[in-house]
Protein backbone atom coordinates (compact mmCIF):
# COMPACT_ATOMS: atom_id res chain seq x y z
CA UNK A 1 0.00 0.00 0.00
CA UNK A 2 1.53 3.47 -0.86
CA UNK A 3 2.13 5.81 1.83
CA UNK A 4 -0.47 8.29 2.59
CA UNK A 5 -0.66 12.04 2.89
CA UNK A 6 -2.48 14.01 6.32
CA UNK A 7 -5.23 15.30 3.85
CA UNK A 8 -5.68 11.41 2.42
CA UNK A 9 -5.61 10.41 5.58
CA UNK A 10 -8.29 12.83 6.94
CA UNK A 11 -10.33 12.53 4.02
CA UNK A 12 -10.74 8.54 4.75
CA UNK A 13 -11.73 9.24 8.30
CA UNK A 14 -14.58 11.75 6.75
CA UNK A 15 -15.86 8.98 4.22
CA UNK A 16 -16.40 7.12 6.93
CA UNK A 17 -18.17 9.23 9.24
CA UNK A 18 -20.30 10.59 6.30
CA UNK A 19 -21.79 7.29 4.88
CA UNK A 20 -22.12 6.81 8.89
CA UNK A 21 -25.56 8.70 8.97
CA UNK A 22 -28.32 7.50 7.26
CA UNK A 23 -29.65 10.56 5.94
CA UNK A 24 -26.15 11.09 3.92
CA UNK A 25 -26.89 7.59 2.75
CA UNK A 26 -29.68 8.29 0.96
CA UNK A 27 -28.89 11.41 -0.19
CA UNK A 28 -25.69 9.72 -2.22
CA UNK A 29 -28.35 7.22 -3.24
CA UNK A 30 -30.57 10.13 -4.79
CA UNK A 31 -27.16 11.95 -6.33
CA UNK A 32 -26.09 8.42 -8.13
CA UNK A 33 -27.79 8.44 -11.34
CA UNK A 34 -28.56 12.33 -11.34
CA UNK A 35 -27.14 15.81 -10.91
CA UNK A 36 -29.90 17.83 -8.67
CA UNK A 37 -29.95 20.92 -7.15
CA UNK A 38 -30.56 21.54 -2.97
CA UNK A 39 -34.31 22.46 -3.72
CA UNK A 40 -35.41 19.29 -5.37
CA UNK A 41 -33.16 17.15 -2.84
CA UNK A 42 -34.74 18.79 -0.14
CA UNK A 43 -38.28 17.76 -1.14
CA UNK A 44 -37.01 14.28 -0.74
CA UNK A 45 -36.32 14.45 2.83
CA UNK A 46 -38.30 15.22 6.03
CA UNK A 47 -36.12 18.34 7.06
CA UNK A 48 -35.59 21.72 6.36
CA UNK A 49 -33.40 22.54 3.36
CA UNK A 50 -30.65 24.05 5.74
CA UNK A 51 -30.19 20.71 7.33
CA UNK A 52 -29.96 19.06 3.55
CA UNK A 53 -27.38 21.35 3.23
CA UNK A 54 -25.46 20.76 6.17
CA UNK A 55 -25.64 16.71 5.12
CA UNK A 56 -24.20 18.18 1.56
CA UNK A 57 -21.52 19.81 3.10
CA UNK A 58 -20.48 17.06 5.30
CA UNK A 59 -20.90 14.56 2.09
CA UNK A 60 -18.56 17.47 -0.13
CA UNK A 61 -15.79 17.83 2.54
CA UNK A 62 -15.38 13.71 1.95
CA UNK A 63 -14.94 14.03 -1.43
CA UNK A 64 -18.46 11.86 -2.12
CA UNK A 65 -20.74 15.04 -3.72
CA UNK A 66 -19.25 17.51 -6.42
CA UNK A 67 -20.91 20.59 -6.36
CA UNK A 68 -21.86 22.58 -9.63
CA UNK A 69 -22.95 26.47 -10.04
CA UNK A 70 -25.67 26.79 -13.20
CA UNK A 71 -26.76 30.56 -12.98
CA UNK A 72 -27.46 31.31 -9.08
CA UNK A 73 -27.96 27.50 -8.71
CA UNK A 74 -25.52 24.94 -6.86
CA UNK A 75 -25.90 21.42 -8.43
CA UNK A 76 -24.70 18.38 -6.13
CA UNK A 77 -23.95 14.83 -8.03
CA UNK A 78 -22.61 11.98 -6.91
CA UNK A 79 -18.53 11.58 -7.03
CA UNK A 80 -18.34 7.99 -5.97
CA UNK A 81 -13.96 7.89 -6.33
CA UNK A 82 -13.75 7.68 -2.47
CA UNK A 83 -16.41 4.98 -2.05
CA UNK A 84 -14.53 2.64 -4.23
CA UNK A 85 -11.11 2.84 -1.49
CA UNK A 86 -14.12 2.19 1.17
CA UNK A 87 -14.91 -1.04 -1.14
CA UNK A 88 -11.57 -2.34 -1.12
CA UNK A 89 -11.41 -2.05 2.46
CA UNK A 90 -14.26 -3.87 3.27
CA UNK A 91 -13.42 -6.65 1.08
CA UNK A 92 -10.74 -7.68 3.19
CA UNK A 93 -13.86 -8.74 6.13
CA UNK A 94 -16.14 -10.04 3.09
CA UNK A 95 -14.06 -13.67 3.67
CA UNK A 96 -15.33 -13.46 7.26
CA UNK A 97 -18.83 -12.68 5.93
CA UNK A 98 -18.66 -15.38 3.05
CA UNK A 99 -17.14 -18.04 5.96
CA UNK A 100 -19.88 -17.35 7.93
CA UNK A 101 -22.54 -18.02 5.69
CA UNK A 102 -20.71 -20.81 4.51
CA UNK A 103 -20.51 -22.49 8.11
CA UNK A 104 -24.18 -21.44 8.20
CA UNK A 105 -25.55 -23.23 5.17
CA UNK A 106 -23.63 -26.60 6.01
CA UNK A 107 -25.32 -26.49 9.39
CA UNK A 108 -28.67 -25.98 7.88
CA UNK A 109 -28.21 -28.36 5.31
CA UNK A 110 -26.97 -30.98 8.07
CA UNK A 111 -29.72 -30.51 10.29
CA UNK A 112 -32.19 -30.97 7.71
CA UNK A 113 -31.11 -34.48 6.79
CA UNK A 114 -30.68 -35.40 10.78
CA UNK A 115 -34.44 -34.15 10.58
CA UNK A 116 -37.26 -37.33 11.70
CA UNK A 117 -40.65 -36.38 9.61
Amino acid sequence: MSKLNAEQLSQKHDVFQAIADPTRRGLLRLLGDQELPVTVISSHFPMTRTAVSKHLRILSDAGLVKERKVGRETRYRLDADPLRELKSWLAYYERYWENKMEVLKRYVETDDNNRKI
